[in-house]
C-alpha cells in the first residue's frame, strides 16, 4: 500500500473537489439511482415554508386552500408558502479503529474521507450548508453546517487529522459505543428537513442505534453510505493466523470449517441486521467497497457513470 492508501492529505480530499460530478442528492434522480423506485426513500427536495393566510385569487392552486378559516370567515382563503433555498446536510463519518483496514486498495477509513469529500464538495456546490460529525473510538468532533468552500477546506482539514491519528496500536474497547455516542449528539440537534448521510462500516449496530436513528429518520432524510473490505466476507484460509485488536492478540487456525463458518454467520449477521434497519425504514443504502474508486462508485450508484 502507499502512503496515500493508508492516510489521507488535506491536498488529496481538496483535488477531488474537481470531481464531485455527475451525482446529487437532490429529489430529481436517474431512474437506476439507488434513491429513486418504489423500494427506497425519495428525498423530499429543499421542503417549504408557511408564509402567510390570504384571501383566495382567481388562478390560485385549490390545494392551497384553507378549509377551516374558509368556513368559519364564509370566504375563500388559502394558505401561501415559500420554497426553502437551503438545506443543512450533515455527514457522520466513521474514523474508529475498525475502519483501519484494507487488504488490496485502500484502507476503509481512507475511503470514507474521500467519499466524504466528494459529497460535501457537491452540497456545498448546489448552493446548500454541509456539515460533519467525525468519530473515532474515543471522541466526536462536531462541525457546524454553513456553505462555501472556505468552510468545506476546513472541515476536511479536521477529517486529515483524526484520519491521521489512526494507526494499528490505537483500538479502543469503547470504539462500538461512539457510534451511539455520535448519533446522541446529532439527535440533540433537532433537525428537520435536513439530509443526514451515514459514512460507516457500521460495526457496533446495535438496538440503542436503531432507536437514534429511527428519531432522526421522522423528520430528516437519511442515507446511509456502508464501507466495506472484501477480505472482510471471505476469512483467509491459514494453518497459523494471528489477529490483533493492538493490545491483545490471539492465533489459531483459520482453515478450520467452524472457524470459517462461524466467521461468515457472525459477519452475515451484522450485515443482515444493517440491511434489514434500512429496508425496513427506507433509507437508501449505497455499498462502497475498498477496491474501486470512489467517484466512480458514487456515479455508478447515483445512476451516472461518465
Amino acid at each position: 500500500m502507499t502512503s496515500s492508501n493508508i492516510h489521507v492529505t488535506l491536498q488529496q480530499l481538496e483535488k477531488l473537489k474537481y470531481q464531485a460530478r455527475y451525482f446529487s442528492f437532490t429529489e430529481q434522480q436517474p431512474v437506476n439511482s439507488v434513491l429513486s423506485g418504489k423500494n427506497s426513500s425519495r428525498l423530499r427536495g429543499r421542503g417549504l415554508n408557511f408564509e402567510e393566510l390570504r384571501h383566495y385569487r382567481p388562478g390560485d392552486d385549490i390545494r392551497t386552500l384553507d378549509w377551516k378559516v374558509t368556513q368559519r370567515t364564509g370566504k375563500a382563503h388559502v394558505k401561501v408558502f415559500t420554497e426553502e433555498k437551503e438545506r443543512n446536510t450533515y455527514l457522520a463519518i466513521d474514523q474508529r479503529s475498525s475502519m483501519f483496514f484494507g487488504s488490496k486498495g485502500k484502507m476503509k477509513s481512507v475511503i470514507a474521507a474521500e467519499v466524504s469529500a466528494l459529497i460535501a464538495w457537491q452540497i456545498t456546490g448546489s448552493g446548500d450548508r454541509v456539515g460533519a460529525f467525525i468519530f473515532n473510538d474515543s471522541m466526536v468532533k462536531a462541525i457546524p453546517a454553513k456553505r462555501g468552500n472556505l468552510h468545506v477546506s476546513q472541515l476536511l482539514h479536521q477529517l486529515s487529522k483524526i484520519n491521521n491519528e489512526l494507526n494499528t496500536g490505537n483500538t479502543d474497547a469503547g470504539q462500538f459505543d461512539s457510534l451511539n455516542n455520535m448519533l446522541k449528539k446529532l439527535t440533540a440537534l433537532n433537525q428537520h428537513n435536513a439530509l443526514i448521510i451515514l459514512v460507516s462500516d457500521g460495526y457496533g449496530w446495535d438496538p440503542r442505534t436503531t432507536r437514534y436513528v429511527k428519531t432522526l429518520r421522522q423528520h430528516n432524510e437519511v442515507i446511509a453510505c456502508h464501507v466495506s473490505d472484501p477480505l472482510e466476507q471471505d476469512l483467509p484460509r491459514m494453518p497459523q493466523m494471528i489477529v490483533s485488536d493492538g493490545k491483545w492478540q490471539i492465533q489459531f487456525s483459520s482453515q478450520n470449517p467452524t472457524t470459517q463458518r462461524r466467521f461468515r454467520e457472525n459477519l452475515q449477521r451484522q450485515l443482515d441486521q444493517y440491511r434489514n434497519f434500512t429496508n425496513k425504514y427506507r433509507i437508501p443504502l449505497i455499498p462502497i467497497n475498498t477496491l474501486e474508486d470512489p467517484v466512480q462508485q458514487l456515479r455508478r450508484a447515483l445512476g451516472r457513470v461518465y
